[in-house]
């Protein structure tokens, strides 16, 4: 693992509101992540997961959200997290929502089960009518 040279943002927002916004925010992602010293199997899995997040913000609400990125450094391992939010229309059923193959949006339904299944850690949280909020870590052990 190569270390990152110079000053870097340890911190990146990206602003998803239409369709075309979703490629800059997977080239950020993997670009944050490969530039903070993390392997491109993670900066990969992290990308694909902002993806999947940064296509139901522009799908799933009018306003859309915010993907942000985050270096995480603990002791023994340094890791990315990501975070998605909206105050769109939120999600009346989570479990149901994260069950594979359901989709309101006419797709294959593999989004958010897909961010669960790609990130080591995943938290959920969406009220009706006010938002949905995601938080998503990939982490990789230092020394490997």
């Amino acid at each position: 693992m190569t270390r990152p040279h110079g000053h870097l943002q340890d911190t990146t927002v990206c602003s998803v509101e239409r369709e075309t916004d979703v490629p800059h925010v997977v080239a950020a992602s993997r670009q944050f992540c490969l530039a903070h010293g993390l392997s491109p199997l993670l900066a990969a899995h992290v990308a694909t997961a902002a993806s999947e997040l940064a296509n139901n913000l522009w799908m799933h609400t009018t306003r859309g959200g915010t993907i942000t990125l985050r270096l995480l450094t603990q002791p023994t391992r340094r890791g990315v997290e990501l975070l998605s939010g909206d105050e769109g229309p939120g999600i009346v059923d989570l479990a149901l929502a994260q069950q594979e193959g359901y989709s309101t949006g006419g797709g294959l339904g593999c989004g958010l089960p897909g961010v669960q299944r790609l990130m080591d850690d995943f938290e959920i949280r969406s009220t009706p009518g006010l938002g949905t909020w995601v938080r998503a870590c990939k982490w990789a052990k230092l020394g490997t």
